[in-house]
């Protein structure tokens, strides 16, 4: 690929992805070389407009990865810094070994990024809730975001607390050794609809400690009591899915 040069300053390494009037580039910024890679989402057309209006009101405080916007030609860029991990869906998956612990500290990660995002606009905070976009660093023990912010169409809030909910999904599995609380939260997902991330979250705080409660619990006790416990709930399962 030729090298492009965007204000004489950000030097485009490759292209990412591309659709007519779009594409995310990864870029470096070489008048500083303490800034990590940037990402440029780059917009013509009709989306130029669009978007620009969505990403005027973004402020640092509310995304410190923006970088800021500025046209070049007939391009709008608008840049972020890049940042490190792969995505959830490599990290959870099906087979995936996590113990309960880590499931609980992950969840909490996401619904945490999820309502740091909750003052950006839906079509901003949304893409970066997207699979593809949560990144998950484990050796770190983060969950950020990549802000690929590819064309969508008008977007609620609603939304981010809807893509929240699916990601925590791929967490929390519903198993034999899931706790009772841990059930009951998923089906409070699967019941309600939270019109936006705020309560969304306050939900899952009033139910962490409880979840807690019942793994630290469960794993005081002997292997013959875990067995019992076991038991117990598969028992009190059936009986409740014979009723549904």
């Amino acid at each position: 690929m030729e090298t492009m040069l965007l204000r004489e300053r950000y030097k485009v390494v490759r292209i990412i992805w591309s659709q007519p009037d779009y594409a995310l580039a990864e870029a470096v910024d070489i008048q500083d070389r303490e800034t990590p890679t940037l990402l440029l989402n780059l917009y013509e057309g009709e989306l130029l407009y669009r978007y620009g209006s969505i990403c005027s009101s973004i402020s640092q405080v509310d995304c410190p990865q923006f970088r800021g916007m500025f046209l070049e030609g007939e391009t709008l860029s608008v840049a972020f810094e890049d940042c490190k991990g792969v995505n959830i869906d490599q990290v959870f998956h099906r087979g995936d070994r996590w113990n309960w612990q880590d499931r609980l500290d992950f969840a909490q990660l996401v619904l945490h990024q999820a309502l740091s995002m909750a003052n950006l606009p839906p079509e901003v905070s949304c893409a970066a809730m997207m699979s593809d976009n949560l990144m998950v660093d484990v050796p770190e023990r983060r969950v950020r975001v990549r802000y690929m912010l590819r064309p969508t169409e008008p977007l609620e809030p609603r939304e981010l607390a809807l893509l929240a909910e699916d990601q925590v999904r791929k967490i929390l599995l519903r198993r034999l050794r899931s706790a009772d609380a841990e059930l009951a939260f998923l089906d409070r997902l699967d019941r309600e609809t939270f019109r936006t991330i705020v309560p969304l979250y306050a939900a899952w705080r009033q139910a962490l400690p409880e979840i807690q409660a019942e793994y630290e619990d469960y794993e005081e006790k002997s292997f013959i009591g875990k067995g019992f416990t076991l038991l117990k709930r598969w028992v009190k399962r059936r009986k409740r899915r014979n009723r549904a």
